[in-house]
């Protein structure tokens, strides 16, 4: 077959592909082409050709590709991407390739398509075809990669909407999340592995396409912010310094103490209100936990106040004799805000025999997961941002089964808050004990006291500890 001259109007076929959201496998700059052109193509009168090693020619040729509207394909020495090339020309059953460069052009002449011939590129000189159908329902994903060039000239060649990302979470980018929210796109393609499983990027698209943002910008926690917290119970000064003033001036504060850190790291340093939402007690109450219960009524003024601020919150369990999970969902409706996340404090998670201040609390792993688990399925099912899931922790036996502990939930920012006191040697043993054997994936928190530290950290000193604390409470 004769290829096609300057008046032609072959026409390729594009196509959208079947699911809703969809990964294109691949880590190599071929193996990503290939899933392009498999994804969105069903047929291409022309291909352009550029060998995988040519960077000097890839901007050529992936503007080629978009101005013609047919894919790029990556021409390779190894056999087994090489066989794959060649059966995907087979599928689209070209008139014509294309080749960028000596590489691709001494591919094209070694390895004939039956039914096209070679057309060498000529910048200015290229054939005319028809404009396929428009992807326009459809959001391409692709890394800002050199691997993924010339698959991403393929996304656009295909005329779907493109979006080249720096982070394969579009949670993570203020810009990205802003870009997702304001299209209106039914189908989802990432291009590359990093991008993957499926259903893990269509909840993050979905919340992404909400547009809201944490304090301090984005959807995932950390890293790129820091947050310094004032810790207790409001309207008690007996349990920290949170409660040494009213919600108005607490907010102040807050932001006073979270200002003395910003002048010490580039990323931004986010004020934040740890509340403690039930209190340990030596009284076990009408309902026989050691644990009073705040109503919900009583910490909406402090929670909406801190949304309002810019302040980040964690509602902090102390659960006595019943279970993280049972109390945690009394506040569902407050962690439904997208500024509230969850403190765990095992400390006062007592077993059916012990009593506060004379043992001290434990909890399983296990327990920790179930509550984990709910509290992602929660952040899931109504589109919200990361939460912070944290557990506190002075002493290792205070946690049982740790390393058996699931930070793996995408939903969650999983934060080990080491909580000792007294001397800088004090702090630090605690420090190293708790960090020792700690799981995978889970960041670090500290805790400076006003009154029982000798003396307390400043900000440098907080931040000087390996390694840096992304979480800072004042107790």
């Amino acid at each position: 077959m004769a290829a096609f001259d300057s008046d032609s109007r072959a026409t390729s076929r594009t196509v959208l592909p079947a699911d809703v959201t969809t990964v294109a496998a691949g880590a190599t700059g071929a193996e990503l082409a290939l899933q392009a052109s498999r994804a969105l193509f069903s047929h291409a009168p022309a291909v352009v050709l550029v060998g995988d090693q040519d960077q000097a020619s890839m901007a050529n040729a992936g503007a080629a590709a978009v101005e013609l509207g047919v894919p790029v394909l990556l021409t390779t020495a190894e056999d087994a991407t090489a066989a794959a090339l060649r059966e995907e020309l087979a599928r689209l059953a070209p008139e014509t390739l294309i080749p960028v460069g000596d590489a691709a052009a001494g591919w094209a002449k070694e390895h004939p398509v039956e039914g096209a011939e070679v057309q060498a590129y000529q910048a200015g000189k290229l054939p005319r075809l028809g404009a396929a159908a428009p992807l326009d329902k459809l959001l391409v994903l692709a890394l800002d990669r050199p691997e993924a060039a010339a698959a991403t000239a393929t996304a656009k060649a295909s005329r779907a909407q493109v979006l080249v990302i720096k982070d394969p979470d579009p949670r993570a980018d203020d810009e990205v999340i802003k870009t997702i929210a304001a299209r209106q796109s039914t189908h989802v393609l990432g291009l590359g592995s990093a991008f993957g499983p499926a259903d893990r990027l269509r909840n993050r698209i979905d919340t992404a396409a909400t547009g809201i943002l944490l304090p301090g910008g984005r959807q995932v926690v950390f890293p790129n912010r820091r947050m310094i917290a004032l810790y207790g119970h409001p309207g008690d000064a007996g349990l920290g310094s949170l409660g040494e003033q009213p919600v108005d001036k607490a907010v102040t504060r807050a932001r006073k103490v979270a200002a003395q850190y910003s002048a010490l790291v580039k990323e931004p340093v986010v004020p934040a209100f740890e509340i403690i939402t039930t209190v340990a007690s030596s009284d076990p109450g009408p309902d026989g936990d050691y644990s009073n219960e705040s109503t919900v009524e009583h910490l909406r003024p402090w929670v909406d106040a801190a949304g309002r601020a810019g302040i980040y919150v964690l509602l902090d369990l102390q659960p006595g004799r019943t279970d993280f999970l049972t109390q945690a969902k009394r506040y569902a409706e407050l962690l439904k805000q997208p500024h509230v996340g969850l403190a765990l404090d095992p400390e006062w998670r007592l077993a059916p025999h012990q009593i506060h201040m004379v043992q001290i609390g434990s909890v399983s792993g296990n327990e920790i997961n179930k509550t984990a688990a709910w509290l992602a399925e929660l952040t899931r099912a109504n589109r919200l941002p990361q939460k912070i899931l944290m557990l506190h922790q002075f002493r290792t036996d205070m946690i049982t089964g740790r390393s058996a502990i699931d930070t793996s939930a995408d939903e969650l920012s999983v934060v080990i808050h080491a909580d000792g006191f007294g001397s800088a040697g004090e702090k630090m043993a605690t420090w190293d004990n708790v960090r020792a054997g700690a799981p995978a994936q889970v960041w670090w928190g500290w805790k400076n006291f006003y009154d029982e530290d000798k003396p307390t950290f400043s900000p440098k000193q907080t931040f000087a500890v390996e390694p840096s604390p992304v979480f800072v409470s004042y107790q």
